[in-house]
């Protein structure tokens, strides 16, 4: 916590303090750590994890995780961490909420048993069957998200929640990827980027932008400045009963509200779901140059490049060793840089770099020859105007 400005302890609670972590860490199936973060306006970040490794030689993953509010007037972030929770396999998972937090409070925990029910406890990771671990969780994914849209309908009132996701099922040697949203994943490769996911959102000229406006349009939907119907900015999300099953009573509201005519709703004809949770699955195989996974939601990658994010904890890793204080120094930069959003990160540190070994990094040689040139420019134009105003 020494790196901690003021600016970045108004955003986090005292009740670490004063009445015990707000965090619940229990012992799960397997023998591993469970930790999450509960609810409420502020949010602590807790201490590293070192879970432990059953495989005989290998070192042990190194868990940094904080989640913070930032200037949002609700926390709807979520961050859960199951170490060697199926078949020596830790989960990990960033979820970002929008309009409202009830659809990632029911998936903080269903999520998980789905995707340990459909991987058989852990013998299709075991097995290395891409196809077979992809399929399972693919099904995974979209059975719970079937089965939050009914919770949601029993609730009786007006939720129109949703959630992204990012997980990670990772051991020393392998990890899985399942990702819908706009959360990200990045991989640090003796210091090179490597980006592990895709954004889901309908805008830009990305193959994967064009391929979810596609979809969307084939759906019977439409966009507006990047927003589908001019109301969501992403097109993969667990929830959002509004684009799914309640997607006419979506039509009627807007004709009431003003936002479209009876004539133009006449003509809409829906022929499949506009945000769907069938995730992307990637397999990455976790090779001897691989130094550490980030998961983290869009309230850190908005405002900074997943190349300046890697350097950055690189850079704090060299300097202290301390996946933790990483992770919070990180959140930090996101909180000066005016992140508007809640702010999440997962840093899995696999334990194979000496850090203290590490030769400081030089800045990239372009932007050294721009800055002197700059410099140079300014004392010249300097010396000239004293000159001529002498």
């Amino acid at each position: 916590m020494a790196l901690l400005r003021p600016s970045l302890h108004r955003f986090h609670s005292n009740t670490l303090r004063q009445f015990g972590s707000p965090y619940k860490s229990t012992a799960d199936a397997g023998d591993g750590l469970v930790v999450y973060p509960t609810y409420g306006r502020h949010r602590c970040s807790a201490i590293a994890i070192d879970a432990p490794s059953s495989m005989a030689g290998v070192t042990p993953i190194r868990w940094g995780y904080t989640s913070v509010q930032g200037f949002r007037e609700e926390m709807e972030d979520d961050i859960v961490i199951r170490s060697e929770a199926i078949d020596n396999f830790s989960f990990a998972a960033v979820f970002d909420g929008h309009a409202g937090s009830s659809s990632v409070k029911f998936l903080r925990e269903e999520l998980y048993k789905e995707c340990a029910g459909a991987l058989q406890v852990g013998s299709l990771l075991s097995g290395g069957d891409f196809a077979a671990i992809k399929e399972a969780l693919i099904t995974a994914f979209e059975s719970v998200d079937q089965n939050l849209l009914k919770w949601l309908e029993k609730n009786g009132e007006e939720d129109e929640s949703g959630s992204t996701a990012t997980v990670m099922l990772i051991r020393n040697d392998i990890s899985f990827i399942a990702h819908i949203g706009d959360s990200c994943a990045v991989l640090s490769r003796s210091g090179k980027i490597e980006e592990l996911t895709d954004s889901h959102r309908p805008y830009g000229s990305s193959k994967a932008a064009v391929q979810e406006m596609k979809r969307i349009k084939e759906a019977g939907g439409w966009i507006v400045n990047g927003r589908i119907c001019g109301d969501i900015a992403v097109s993969r999300a667990f929830g959002d009963i509004r684009f799914k099953t309640k997607k006419n009573e979506m039509l009627k509201k807007g004709v009431n509200e003003g936002r479209w005519s009876e004539k133009f709703v006449s003509r809409v004809e829906f022929k499949g779901d506009m945000v769907v949770a069938t995730p992307d699955i990637f397999q990455v195989p976790l090779t001897s140059d691989v130094e550490f996974i980030i998961l983290a939601s869009d309230g850190l990658w908005d405002y900074m490049k997943s190349s300046d994010v890697v350097s950055f904890v690189r850079e704090q890793l060299r300097k202290h060793g301390n996946v933790q204080l990483a992770c919070e120094a990180l959140a930090q930069v996101a909180l000066d840089r005016r992140s508007e959003d809640n702010i999440s990160i997962i840093i899995a540190d696999l334990g194979r770099t000496e850090w203290k070994n590490l030769p400081a990094q030089r800045q990239n040689t372009v932007i050294e020859l721009v800055q002197a040139a700059a410099t140079v420019g300014i004392v010249t134009v300097g010396i000239w105007m004293t000159s001529f105003l002498s």
